[in-house]
């Protein structure tokens, strides 16, 4: 066999959609969320038509397996509210039994069954433990778990799982201790443990059961075992996290995802080396965002079907001599997992995001009484059934995918305009100030803004007490149709930064946020959180663009960087995130080396601002009450704007400010849209633009603006935000609004649910329970206001 490598690109398949053809999509005017024709559109702006039939599944499916008989398919939901384990009946095409898990007890994507069929095990992730069931006539009875344990009370974290062809051994990847596991089913015992690489996401056998291949998940390999003497024998080079890992029946080929290189490994078994690299780029000179999480090889060995999790496709590739992406398939939001038919003539797909969120604003009895949906558990993940497509339907799948996720030329908006669009292009515009606050819905801050598309009833932190960014809304631009691409602040900040959140960050948040045993370590602290081209300060240096970071991606409760590739470009005497540190604190700080840059003539062309504290302290007792931390950041927002208006710099800056999520309110659009604002003399218009802009929006905005390469697909395929600026410049000065809110106001042992807030944790943003903490934000700014009840979409388009 030829070991050369070689790297096929998708690019040539993908040139069945051809160029020129126009689709009547109105890209720029819509709503994120589920749409009355069946389709859903993300908040990035990508449209949803999944192929086959949806059914529901719980909160955020990631894992599943097939029964021997193909008669099922098990499936793990394992999002940060009610976990739980579902049967699906795979000829009515429904789920016929729902096993139910609350925190702290988990479920993680590890499933497998026996070879008899008879056993089904799940991964219990922080539990440490392996979930047994009895399997018979599609019902599942949970039996005793295996412990896993040791001594040194070693987190194992079990994850990806496959069980012996004999029956005999469960094989487990430990994702927290970065080792592989054997267990002995008869005994229920770890008897062997080895050490592979960072973060093993899951295992699985040669075609001939002498050894078993990892994927490192927080680096870039794939480790190899030999079963007879359960050593590694070695680690192979792939791309960038990998994570899934399938093997051909036929041949024996190991085929690997490398979820942060949007490609496939492939791993000659033999020699345990890479013989080819598959690029899944859905087109050429593509930045990464394919995301591949998932594959499956049909059972005649010449079909490899992969899930790319970001482009919301299933890729179909032909394997054999010279291997091809054939075609996609469009699925729903997030797809996770894979599963064929013994005939390979259906695919079943799980979608972790399913039709994503909507508004809400819908009133439900919550843990804590009456509350709205939250949105880290409000979106219900979907199982797709789908026929396997031949040559004439994939092709049109084909386009509706590169419809769908933008990919085909988009008329984002003609005419002269300060935001350079192509190569060479200059603007007016030297400078970028990026704020990030945290976590603050539309109709939460703008909802009583009487122009745009607000609900007052839903306004907690309307103009009495952010009068600085009524005021800004006002005299610059409102943004009444902008989305947060993230649900939670572990996606949101490397949405904000990164234009992505990666496939580590996606899959282990909702442990975490559910307090099942997982740390956070989404915010620069870990690698294998890392896209491919890294975030904003990454992009900055390869474009010779001076840089300045205050507060964002520090590590918790130091000034420092958790990315040490920020190098020394912050300040070390700004405070990151800390609730008891003043907004007005950072702002001070942040001024003082303002005025030096500006006596220097050196501001930095991008200055990245954390200003967190909107998120507040809910009812604690003896803190800031939600008013006042929200009235005390309105002040620092105003502040900044007023110092950069008064300074020479106001001519050629823009400042754009964003919440890296929307989670802790309620909103009557979408769960997603959020508050945002774009200030310079070049938006001082005084007008509503109700274009569709998100998080990836506002990075491709301030990319073109510092000549700056996009992060990813995501931010490639953004709209611009053209319509917010004028060619005609406004340059009056920002002259910033004192205080409405009293800025000192305390809770009280008698605020509502003190009790509750005085046992949250607030040592870093979501620590606290969300759903709680939101519910006591709505009766200390709502009082006895009861929410509203659901309002179809229809009633507020």
């Amino acid at each position: 066999m030829n070991l050369r490598r070689k790297v096929v690109s998708a690019f040539v398949a993908l040139a069945v959609v051809g160029t020129g053809t126009a689709f009547a999509v109105d890209w720029t005017h819509r709503t994120a969320g589920p749409q009355a024709d069946g389709t859903a559109v993300t908040p990035y702006n990508w449209t949803l038509t999944p192929a086959g039939k949806q059914v529901q599944l719980g909160d955020f499916p990631m894992g599943s397996a097939i029964s021997p008989d193909h008669k099922y398919v098990i499936v793990s939901n394992a999002g940060q509210g009610v976990q739980s384990l579902q049967v699906v009946d795979t000829k009515t095409q429904k789920v016929v039994q729902t096993i139910s898990y609350k925190a702290p007890e988990a479920l993680y994507f590890g499933v497998a069954f026996s070879p008899d069929g008879q056993t089904v095990y799940a991964s219990a992730g922080g539990n440490n433990k392996i979930r047994v069931y009895r399997f018979h006539a599609g019902q599942l009875t949970e039996q005793p778990p295996i412990q896993m344990s040791d001594a040194k009370k070693t987190n194992f974290y079990p994850a990806g799982i496959t069980v012996s062809p004999d029956g005999k051994y469960l094989y487990v990847a430990d994702n927290m201790s970065g080792q592989v596991s054997k267990i002995d089913l008869t005994t229920k015992q770890i008897v062997s443990s080895v050490s592979v690489g960072k973060f093993p996401y899951t295992v699985d056998l040669s075609k001939d059961g002498s050894k078993l291949y990892v994927s490192n998940w927080g680096e870039s390999s794939v480790s190899v075992i030999d079963l007879a003497t359960f050593t590694k024998k070695s680690d192979i080079p792939v791309g960038l996290h990998p994570n899934a890992i399938a093997t051909n029946p036929k041949n024996g080929n190991i085929y690997v995802s490398d979820s942060d290189s949007d490609q496939i490994s492939v791993i000659d078994s033999s020699s345990d080396k890479v013989i080819q690299t598959l690029s899944l780029s859905p087109y050429k000179h593509a930045k990464t965002g394919s995301q591949p999480d998932a594959l499956a090889v049909s059972p005649d060995g010449q079909t490899l079907y992969v899930a790319n999790a970001g482009n919301n496709d299933v890729a179909v590739i032909r394997l054999g001599k010279e291997p091809r992406v054939k075609g996609l398939i469009p699925t729903a939001w997030y797809p996770t997992d894979i599963q064929l038919s013994a005939d390979g003539k259906h695919i079943m797909v799980l979608n972790a995001k399913g039709m994503g969120a909507g508004t809400n604003k819908g009133y439900q009895q919550g843990t804590y009484g009456p509350s709205t949906q939250y949105i880290g558990s409000m979106i219900k993940g979907t199982l797709s059934f789908i026929d396997t497509p031949d040559d004439r339907k994939l092709k049109s799948y084909t386009q509706q995918v590169m419809r769908n996720d933008r990919f085909l030329a988009q008329d984002e908006g003609k005419g002269a305009s300060v935001i350079p669009r192509f190569a060479g292009e200059k603007s007016p515009i030297k400078h970028v100030i990026y704020v990030i606050k945290e976590n603050r819905t539309y109709d939460q801050v703008f909802g009583d803004m009487k122009k745009g598309n607000g609900d007052p009833n839903l306004t907690m932190f309307g103009k009495n007490i952010t009068p600085n960014l009524h005021k800004l809304a006002d005299q610059f631009v409102l943004l009444d149709n902008f989305y947060t691409d993230a649900e939670i602040s572990a996606q949101g900040h490397n949405w904000a930064t990164g234009a992505k959140a990666n496939d580590y960050v996606e899959k282990n948040w909702p442990a975490n946020y559910s307090d099942r045993n997982r740390p956070y370590d989404f915010e620069g602290d870990n690698t294998a959180t890392y896209p491919k081209d890294g975030f904003l300060w990454n992009d900055a240096k390869r474009s010779g663009v001076s840089f300045r970071d205050y507060g964002e991606f520090y590590q918790f409760g130091k000034s420092v960087p958790a990315d040490p590739s920020i190098g020394n470009n912050y300040d070390p005497n700004f405070t990151g995130w800390d609730m008891d540190t003043s907004d007005l604190t950072r702002f001070d700080e942040w001024n003082k080396e303002f005025q030096q840059f500006v006596k220097n003539g050196n501001l930095p062309q991008l200055e990245i601002v954390r200003l967190p504290n909107d998120h507040t302290k809910g009812t604690t007792p003896g803190a800031l009450s939600p008013q006042s931390y929200v009235a005390q950041n309105d002040l620092a927002v105003g502040k900044l704007v007023d110092a950069v208006s008064h300074s020479p710099y106001w001519k050629d800056t823009a400042i754009f400010i964003v919440e890296d999520d929307a989670q802790d309110g309620p909103d009557h659009v979408d769960a997603h849209r959020t508050e945002a604002l774009v200030i310079s003399p070049y938006t001082q218009k005084g007008t509503v633009d109700s274009t569709f802009y998100d998080t990836a929006s506002m990075l491709k905005t301030i990319e073109l603006i510092l000549g700056m390469q996009p992060l990813t697909q995501y931010d490639a395929a953004a709209t611009p935000m053209l319509n917010t600026f004028t060619t005609h410049p406004n340059f009056k000065p920002y002259d910033a609004v004192g205080p409405t809110y009293p800025l000192d106001r305390i809770n009280g042992q008698d605020a509502p649910m003190a009790k509750e807030s005085s046992q949250m944790d607030f040592s870093r943003e979501d620590a606290a329970p969300d759903d709680q903490l939101n519910l006591a934000i709505w009766k200390a700014t709502k009082g006895n206001a009861p929410y509203p009840k659901d309002v179809k979409k229809s009633d507020h388009d």
